[in-house]
């Protein structure tokens, strides 16, 4: 997941030295995600997730998406040919981030929550990992876009040792149908919906809390002491959130995933909401407001695969997976490109405040899956 945000990590540096202008910027992040629409829509109507092995569908993806991340470095960053190459690099994602789910749940034995979470936890940490990249490797921007695709290419191969659980189902028969079931059902039809409102708010903030600190720090000290701060301060909150997906899970097993949906949007809509009044205030109360911000953003997105997964029928669950994703990422493309008129017509101090009807809408949906009786088949009837 390094090569998601490789090239919106050096954002800031890419503005720096050669005047990259907002709508670029936001089409380095918005063509991954408009890719990997793109993949996951053609995978759930193939049924890929549920008819190739996972395992060579998770390498294959990996292996091209670091080559499409690392050919970036032959291309003016300007250059068109770098937006479709992002495009690539997120089709290819559809390979990995729904797959790997897949994957997680064929090991879950009455901790489904815990599964998911844990390999939530690993994508948050993957996507934040850019941003300690540009961290260690300074204004060399291409440092960032090598290790990426370094990493992608270690995945590839490391995917080769990871086992099938003994929750696999049959793979189905092709009927590009099956990809539209998970909407037939009111249950997952609300699980659906409670995973839009998450994602309204999560990659909007991912993708602009770099610059949203770059120019909160740069209120108060040198461009350059800002710019390196920003990174550090942005991998420390987009990879506290491998922390919120592992406790998470562990805690939605025990107390419901509806009760640790709702609390986790409920906390990240009130930071979504004040977090733009610390702007240009103290580094270090805006960094720990956004640590928790950065924990409870992500802490509830496995929850919401964990229920499709438990209310899908297992051979179809890797497609029911996909489609979630890429009706979620599809929202994305809405959101990243938000932000940056939002900006320049009222200032950091208030845009943040356009993501608080997602995580709202969110609860609601939640809150209504709670008390329906299919409720009871996620996380052991525990609500």
């Amino acid at each position: 997941m390094a090569v998601w945000f490789s090239a919106s990590a050096v954002v800031p540096a890419l503005k720096a030295q050669m005047a990259l202008d907002d709508a670029t910027a936001s089409l380095f992040t918005s063509a991954v995600q408009l890719g990997f629409v793109v993949g996951t829509l053609t995978s759930a109507v193939f049924g890929l997730a549920d008819r190739l092995d996972p395992r060579r569908f998770f390498m294959g993806a990996a292996l091209v998406a670091a080559l499409a991340n690392a050919a970036i470095m032959l291309f003016e960053p300007t250059s068109p040919a770098v937006i479709a190459l992002r495009f690539v690099t997120g089709a290819c994602m559809a390979g990995v981030y729904p797959v790997g789910m897949k994957l997680a749940t064929t090991w879950a034995k009455g901790d489904m929550g815990l599964m998911v979470g844990l390999l939530v936890g690993a994508v948050t940490l993957g996507s934040a990992s850019p941003h300690l990249f540009n961290a260690l490797g300074g204004i060399d921007w291409r440092f960032t876009l090598t290790a990426a695709s370094i990493s992608a290419l270690v995945a590839a191969v490391a995917i080769r040792f990871a086992g099938i659980g003994p929750n696999i189902g049959r793979s189905p028969p092709f009927n590009p149908r099956l990809a539209l079931r998970a909407w037939a059902a009111p249950a997952s039809r609300l699980a659906n919906f409670g995973y839009l409102g998450h994602m309204w708010e999560l990659y909007a903030m991912w993708a602009w809390i770099g610059t949203f600190f770059a120019a909160s720090f740069g209120e108060r000290m040198a461009g350059d002491r800002a710019a390196s701060w920003a990174a550090l301060a942005t991998f420390a909150t987009v990879g506290a959130g491998a922390l919120g997906c592992i406790v998470g899970g562990a805690m939605a097993d025990r107390v419901g995933r509806t009760t640790v949906t709702i609390v986790a949007m409920a906390v990240s809509g009130t930071c979504a909401l004040v977090v733009g009044f610390f702007y240009g205030g103290a580094p270090w109360a805006l960094i720990a407001l956004c640590l928790v911000w950065g924990v409870a953003v992500v802490a509830d997105s496995a929850q919401f695969s964990a229920s499709i997964a438990e209310l899908s029928e297992r051979e179809l669950v890797g497609t029911a997976l996909t489609v979630q994703t890429s009706l979620g990422f599809l929202l994305t493309l809405l959101t990243v490109h938000l932000i940056p008129p939002l900006v320049e017509a009222v200032g950091w101090r208030y845009t943040f405040i356009a993501l608080v009807p997602g995580p709202a809408l969110g609860v609601l949906a939640m809150w209504r899956l709670r008390g329906r009786p299919e409720a009871v088949r996620i996380a052991g009837g525990r609500r």
